[in-house]
C-alpha cells in the first residue's frame, strides 16, 4: 500500500509543467517541486468538504514521496490568494455543536500542514481574504508588493482554525490583537516588517500579457526557485514570545470601551488567546471552536455575516458590460468632494480632467488631490513614483475644451434645479452621443434634472458620501429613461473606484436621505422636549451608532437639515422647524461655523455644550410626551422598509447595506430590516402605532410592515 500511494502521488505530478486536476486542487511537478493551484481553498473552520478531502489527499501523497521535497501553494487567479469565506456552512448550523464540530476538525488536519517536514511555500497575490488563518500555516510566505496586497481578516467571525493561537506566536501578543480584534487590513511592507511574510516580489508593467498575468506567473516562478533552496533546510518557526498577561488585560478594557459591550466577539478573541497563552495549544483549539459555536449562534454574527452577503453583492455589476469603457473622465467642480471622486478615479488609471470656474479653486482641488496621494505615500501605500504616476493622469481647465474625449462627465454643483439645467445642457452640448452625464444629487429627483436633457437616456444620478475617497457606499439613481448601458457604464466607473454600489429608483431623497430626514427631524423634536445634547449622543451611541445624534445634526449642519425639513415636509414630522429657522440665523450651523450644539475647534469637538443655544430651545420648549419614552426612534426603520414596499429599493439586502455602510446603522444590528427581522414584527409594529398615537401619521406603520405581522413566519430574510 506504502509502494502504491508512493507512485501514486509520482503519477499525478510526472508531467513535468502539465497541470492535471480532478477537482479543485490542480498538480504541477517541477523538478524536486510540487506546485499545487486552486482558485479558492476554501479551507479550515470555513472551508468546502470536498476540497478539504482532496487537499488532504494530495497532501497525504506529496509527504508520503521520496521525489517531492518542497511545496508551492498559489492561486492561479490574479488578485485573489485564497477565498477562505465560504460562511454558507456557518450560516446553516442549527446548534453551537455543528459548528464546534466542524472547527474542532479543522486544526487536525492543518496541524499536520504546520508540522510538515518538507517545506511548504505560499505565494500570495493581493487580496487573501479570510486566508491569513492558512497562510500562518506555512512554513514560508511570499507576497507580491503591491498596494492591493493586503491579508484580510475581518469577515464578521471569529477565527476557528487556530489563527488565534498561531498569530500571537508569529508576530507577538500586542500586533496579534491590533490584527484580530479591528480586522484591519495588512499590507505587504507591515506584513513584512511584522513577519507575516518571509519575501516580497515587486510587481510587473505591461507587456505580451496583461500586468497582473505577468506578475502571478514571476511570482510562481520566484516561489518554485525559493522553494527548492528551502528543500531539507526548514527553520523553526519565529516566534516571538507571549507577552505577559498584562498585555491581555489591558486588550480587556480597551476592548469594552471600544465596543461598549455591545459585540462579543473581541472579548472572545481575547479569551480564546488567554486560554492557548495558559492552557497550551491544545486547549487553545478547543477554546476556539467551542467560542466560535457558541458566537456563531448570536444575533450579532448572523446580522455580520449577512452584511457580508450584501456587501458582496453589492460589489457586483449586474447590468453587464458597457457597450464602450469609460477612459476618460471629466468633474465639474473642484471642491474637496470633487478631490475625492477624483483622486479614486485616477488611482484606477481614468484619465480625468478637473473643471473649476475660478484659479483659486482649481488650484485648491489640485492640491486636494495630491496630498491625498501624499498621504498614501507616508503610509507606505504608495511610492512617490507611483503618486507622480497617478496624478499625471490629472488635468485641471477652466472650459469645456478636450470634452469631445470624454465618456462620462461627473457634474457635483450644489442642488439648485435651475443650475443643474445650465450644467447639463451645457455639457451635452460639447460631448459626443455615447457621453454619460451623472450628476451628484442628494435629495433633488435626477427625473426633474432629465427634463430638459436630449439625452434622457444617457443621463443618471449618483450619492457619493463624504469623504468621497474614504466612504465605501455609492447610491446610484435611475429613471425609467435610463439605458441598461448607461447604468453599466456607471457601475463599471464606481465599481474602479472600490464602491460598495446600492441601485434605487428615482424619487425625492432615494433611499439613504429619506430614511435620514425624518431621523434628523425626530432629532430636533427629541431635543425641544427636554432632552440634553450629551445625553441624546450618549443614548445614540448606546445603541451602536459610531455618532451621537445631536452631534450628527452638527456634522450635517443645520440649514441642510432644515432644507431636508422642507423637501420632506409632513413626510419626515418632527420638531418645530423655527428652531433650525433661529440656528441658522445665528449662524449656529454646526461644525461648518464652528458653533452648534457644541462649540467645535478644527477638527476638534470640545465637551463643552454652546451655552448660546439654551435660550433658543427653551423658547421652543415643547411638553413630552408620558405615553412614550423619547429615547427611542425607530422611524429610519420605517421609512426603509417604505422604500422597499414602493420599489425604490429592490432588495433587503441593499437597504441594509445603504444603511449601515452610508448612514452608519449599528452594525451589529445589521441594517433595518435584519432589524426588523430579530426584534419581530409584530413589535416594531406595535412600537410604531404607539408613536403614531402620541406624534400623528409620520408613524403610520406601511402595508408591507402589516402583511409581515399577519403572516408571522414571513421574514426579510427567509
Amino acid at each position: 500500500m506504502v509502494a502504491y500511494r508512493a507512485t501514486g502521488s509520482l503519477s499525478r505530478f510526472s508531467a513535468f509543467r502539465v497541470p492535471r486536476s480532478r477537482g479543485y486542487v490542480c498538480r504541477n511537478f517541477t523538478g524536486s517541486s510540487a506546485l499545487l493551484t486552486t482558485t479558492h481553498i476554501n479551507y479550515g473552520v470555513k472551508g468546502d468538504v470536498a476540497l478539504h478531502s482532496e487537499f488532504t489527499e494530495v497532501m497525504d501523497e506529496i509527504w508520503a514521496s521520496d521525489q517531492i521535497r518542497s511545496v508551492i501553494l498559489i492561486s492561479p487567479k490574479p488578485g485573489c490568494f485564497t477565498v477562505d469565506a465560504d460562511i454558507n456552512m456557518l450560516v446553516t448550523c442549527k446548534t453551537p455543536q455543528e459548528v464546534a464540530q466542524i472547527s474542532q476538525e479543522a486544526p487536525i488536519t492543518l496541524e499536520k500542514l504546520e508540522k510538515s517536514t518538507k517545506p511548504v511555500v505560499t505565494a500570495i497575490s493581493e487580496s487573501s481574504l479570510g486566508g491569513l488563518e492558512f497562510a500562518i500555516l506555512c512554513q514560508y510566505r511570499i507576497a507580491t508588493k503591491d498596494r492591493k496586497t493586503v491579508l484580510e481578516v475581518l469577515l464578521g467571525i471569529l477565527p476557528g482554525a487556530g489563527g488565534a493561537q498561531r498569530l500571537p506566536k508569529m508576530v507577538g501578543v500586542p500586533a496579534a490583537f491590533d490584527t484580530m480584534l479591528t480586522g484591519r487590513n495588512i499590507h505587504a511592507d507591515r506584513a513584512k516588517k511584522m513577519g507575516l511574510v518571509d519575501q516580497l516580489v515587486e510587481s510587473l508593467g505591461p507587456g505580451l500579457k496583461l500586468p497582473e498575468e505577468q506578475t502571478i506567473k514571476y511570482l510562481e516562478e520566484v516561489a518554485i526557485t525559493f522553494a527548492k533552496g528551502l528543500a531539507d533546510k526548514i527553520s523553526p518557526k519565529r516566534d516571538k514570545g507571549l507577552v505577559e498577561k498584562l498585555s491581555v488585560c489591558h486588550n480587556y478594557s480597551i476592548c469594552q470601551a471600544q465596543t461598549k459591550g455591545l459585540y462579543p466577539a473581541p472579548l472572545k478573541i481575547i479569551d480564546m488567546v488567554k486560554t492557548g497563552i495558559e492552557q497550551g495549544s491544545d486547549a487553545g483549539y478547543l477554546s476556539e471552536s467551542q467560542k466560535l459555536g457558541e458566537f456563531v449562534m448570536t444575533k450579532e454574527s448572523k446580522a455580520l455575516m449577512r452584511l457580508y452577503h450584501g456587501q458582496v453583492l453589492c460589489k457586483k455589476n449586474t447590468s453587464g458590460a458597457p457597450q464602450k469603457e469609460v477612459k476618460q473622465l471629466a468633474i465639474l467642480g473642484a471642491g474637496m468632494m470633487e478631490a475625492g471622486i477624483t483622486q479614486v478615479s485616477m488611482d484606477k488609471g481614468l484619465k480625468t480632467i478637473l473643471k473649476d470656474a475660478t484659479l483659486t479653486g482649481l488650484g485648491r482641488g489640485q492640491q486636494q488631490v495630491f496630498k491625498g496621494l501624499t498621504d498614501k505615500v507616508k503610509k507606505k501605500a504608495l511610492t512617490s513614483f507611483e503618486r507622480d504616476s497617478i496624478f499625471s493622469n490629472l488635468t485641471g481647465q477652466f472650459d469645456y475644451h478636450g470634452f469631445k474625449k470624454t465618456d462620462m462627465v461627473m457634474d457635483t454643483v450644489f442642488e439648485d434645479l435651475g443650475f443643474k439645467h445650465r450644467v447639463l445642457q451645457e455639457v451635452q452640448a460639447v460631448t459626443l452621443d455615447h457621453c454619460v452625464f451623472a450628476s451628484n444629487i442628494s435629495a433633488l429627483p435626477i427625473s426633474e434634472i432629465t427634463a430638459i436633457s436630449k439625452r434622457p437616456e444617457k443621463v443618471i444620478g449618483r450619492h457619493y458620501f463624504s469623504p468621497a475617497d474614504k466612504r465605501q457606499l455609492l447610491e446610484m439613481i435611475t429613471t425609467k429613461k435610463t439605458s441598461k448601458d448607461t447604468s453599466a457604464s456607471a457601475v463599471a466607473v464606481h465599481l474602479k473606484q472600490g464602491k460598495v454600489i446600492i441601485v434605487v429608483k428615482d424619487g425625492p431623497g432615494f433611499y439613504t436621505t429619506r430614511c435620514l430626514a425624518p431621523m434628523m427631524s425626530e432629532v430636533i423634536r427629541i431635543l425641544q422636549e427636554g432632552v440634553d445634547p450629551k445625553k441624546l449622543d450618549s443614548l445614540t451611541t448606546s445603541l451602536g451608532f459610531p455618532m451621537g445624534a445631536a452631534t450628527l445634526v452638527d456634522e450635517v449642519a443645520k440649514h441642510v437639515v432644515k432644507d431636508l425639513g422642507k423637501a420632506f415636509g409632513e413626510q419626515s414630522g418632527g420638531g418645530n422647524p423655527e428652531l433650525l429657522t433661529q440656528l441658522v440665523s445665528k449662524s449656529f450651523l454646526g461644525h461648518k461655523s464652528g458653533e452648534g450644539f457644541s462649540i467645535c475647534q478644527g477638527d476638534v469637538k470640545s465637551k463643552n455644550l454652546n451655552s448660546d443655544m439654551d435660550s433658543i430651545l427653551t423658547s421652543l420648549k415643547m411638553p413630552p410626551k408620558s405615553e412614550v419614552s423619547s429615547d427611542e426612534d425607530i422611524q429610519f426603520v420605517s421609512e426603509a422598509v417604505m422604500c422597499l414596499q414602493e420599489g425604490t429599493l429592490a432588495t433587503p439586502a441593499e437597504g441594509d447595506t445603504g444603511a449601515t455602510f452610508g448612514l452608519s446603522f449599528p452594525l451589529r444590528l445589521g441594517g433595518p430590516f435584519r432589524f426588523v427581522d430579530l426584534y419581530g414584527t409584530q413589535k416594531t409594529v406595535d412600537g410604531l402605532k404607539m408613536y403614531e398615537a402620541a406624534y400623528g401619521k409620520e408613524f403610520t406603520p406601511c402595508q408591507l410592515l402589516a402583511d409581515h405581522t399577519n403572516s408571522p413566519n414571513k421574514k426579510f430574510y427567509q
